[in-house]
């Protein structure tokens, strides 16, 4: 429908028209779970948007670059366009997606620091009603995500507020297929019943948010310790790698890659291959230090590390001492060597996915 409006308009209005078509598409490809296309449409609407002077028009275009960029565990972009959404807000901009805004901002502090370091943001979106109801209604993925968030930091009140409001909504608008998959992802992680956790992926239509409720899954069938238990959340994982790497989402298919390797490697899979940096030990590395982990062993240095991850050298150094201790290596060089161990042991299992996880697209933009 706008795209038939946009098609109408003649003048100077033409370019901020085409701007909001270009920025909603890009919202929508972004629900699809289409990375790709929603930067492309993202990074067109906003440099039409701000030829045409429209500055109501940026916030949308920020929290979908913020988003999918971290994704795409390019955490500098991310970080960029989250900054530009909280000057927004400061200058009382994005007044009509409040919440929008916190969560890009949440997901992209917790891709770099940690779950632990966005406490404050979560209770804040969660306590307020109405910044909840409008980040679940506008963004209902956000429904599980706050919930496994929530659990990390061991916070039952906040898992029950998202819950609770996400199945009024859902009660409410039970013709949206969306919030209806959002309420059953959100309260299957919560009462950690994989069966409901995979029945919500194939009602999801965000093809992200499926592969997220079948990591969930294997998530709960793995702490069920049984053997046809494990094996089955090891498909799980599978089929959720498979998704996340379809729609480019970098980060997530380390983060599935490194627990692939915590699975298959406690039943044994891999022990035919003893190696000093194990699978066990690489699982245990937050996404920011597996971000410097893989630029490090790349060969780049501090300096370069931090322009790409947007930190100070400092950090990267504070990150490289926690990172060879959990790995239990005393240098870059060994770094490097058992890094790449690994990433050809991971190419011989898994073929195109491996080449696309060994060349992670750090600072490279598609969405």
């Amino acid at each position: 429908m706008l795209a038939d409006i946009t098609s109408h308009v003649h003048g100077a209005d033409k370019l901020e028209y085409r701007a909001a078509y270009l920025l909603c598409q890009a919202e929508i490809d972004l629900a699809k779970g289409d990375l790709d296309q929603a930067l492309a449409s993202a990074e067109t609407g906003l440099r039409l948007a701000q030829q045409a002077g429209t500055a109501a028009l940026l916030p949308s275009g920020y929290f979908v670059m913020a988003v999918s960029t971290t994704r795409r565990l390019d955490l500098t972009t991310g970080l960029q366009y989250a900054n530009r959404l909280r000057d927004n807000a400061l200058l009382g901009h994005v007044n009509l997606m409040a919440g929008q805004c916190a969560w890009a901002v949440a997901q992209v502090l917790e891709a770099r620091d940690g779950t632990a370091s966005i406490a404050h943001l979560l209770k804040g979106m969660v306590h307020d009603r109405g910044l909840a109801c409008e980040l679940l209604v506008s963004q209902p993925a956000a429904a599980s995500w706050l919930v496994r968030a929530a659990q990390r930091l061991g916070d039952e009140e906040i898992a029950v507020k998202v819950v609770t409001l996400m199945s009024e909504l859902a009660a409410r608008n039970r013709s949206f297929r969306t919030l209806q998959a959002a309420s059953a992802h959100a309260m299957g992680l919560f009462e950690r019943n994989a069966e409901a956790l995979e029945k919500a992926s194939g009602l999801h239509l965000d093809r992200w948010a499926r592969a997220s409720a079948l990591e969930d899954a294997s998530a709960v069938r793995f702490a069920r310790r049984s053997e046809s238990e494990q094996e089955e959340a090891v498909e799980l994982l599978k089929q959720a790698a498979d998704v996340y790497f379809a729609v480019g989402a970098s980060r997530d298919v380390l983060r599935v890659r490194s627990k692939l390797r915590e699975v298959e490697g406690s039943s044994g899979q891999f022990a035919r291959r003893p190696c000093r940096t194990s699978r066990m030990k690489v699982s245990q590395l937050t996404d920011t230090e597996y971000a410097v982990a893989e630029l490090v062993s790349q060969g780049l240095t501090n300096g370069r590390v931090a322009r790409q991850l947007f930190m100070s050298p400092h950090t990267v150094a504070f990150h490289l001492k926690k990172i060879f201790r959990k790995l239990d290596v005393a240098s870059r060089v060994e770094l490097a060597g058992s890094w790449n161990r690994l990433v050809e042991e991971r190419t011989t299992e898994l073929g195109a996915e491996a080449e696309f996880v060994a060349e992670v697209p750090v600072g490279q933009l598609a969405v």
